[in-house]
């Protein structure tokens, strides 16, 4: 394999250092400018804690490895996440899968500025102890999740308009609890009845093509 032609490598004086892939640099260009700062930042601790680590995408979001899946971060357009990996058996783990974690998909909840992020000493303490957890080969327990599964309950109002289509009502019967949500979410969660509205419409359509809630996001 020639080394020279990876993106996640290069090489000088016979040595392999690790240097960043382009696709996330792409990425991180394309994100909206609250997101920017914030993802270039932690890409940076995680360099600056790991100077091998691998950058890849994976399932349409930068994802970084160390021995292994170790942590991650993605951009939306009103907020972005960044979580671990094995963020259920770490030692902050009430802190990482907590009330802020529920409201989106990393553990420190939904991130919209450099001020929503722990300090520099917190999060390079979370991406060592990460570390040494893939370092031991420590795998994440079965019974671990990352949050309690949750019912989600779905207003009498939005299965009713679903059914109107049934495309997309087959698509929202079958699909799993977590595609319900953040549609359910998603529509529910609007501060207006106008953007609810086109909220619902938009869902519909969505699903009456089998898409996923952030489908835009996700790797085709």
């Amino acid at each position: 394999m020639d080394l020279t032609t990876q993106p996640n490598f290069q090489t000088t004086n016979s040595c392999i250092m690790a240097t960043k892939n382009p696709r996330i640099d792409a990425y991180i260009e394309k994100a909206a400018p609250f997101a920017q700062p914030v993802l270039k930042h932690l890409r940076s601790l995680i360099h600056k804690t790991c100077p091998e680590v691998v950058e890849t995408i994976k399932w349409g979001m930068p994802s970084f490895e160390y021995k292994g899946i170790w942590c991650g971060f993605a951009s939306f357009k009103e907020h972005c996440t960044f979580g671990f990996w094995k963020a259920g058996i770490m030692k902050d783990a009430g802190v990482l899968l907590g009330k802020e974690s529920k409201s989106a998909m990393g553990n420190l909840g939904k991130i919209t500025s450099m001020k929503d992020l722990p300090s520099d000493k917190i999060i390079i303490g979370w991406l060592k102890e990460s570390m040494k957890l893939n370092d031991a080969g420590i795998k994440v327990p079965k019974n671990v999740t990352k949050h309690e599964k949750k019912e989600v309950v779905t207003p009498g109002w939005f299965i009713t308009a679903v059914k109107k289509n049934k495309k997309a009502w087959s698509t929202f019967e079958n699909a799993s609890a977590s595609f319900k949500k953040e549609y359910v979410q998603w529509v529910t969660e609007a501060k207006t009845d106008e953007t609810k509205d086109k909220r619902m419409k938009q869902s519909i359509e969505w699903m009456a093509e089998g898409k996923h809630r952030n489908w835009k996001y996700m790797k085709k």
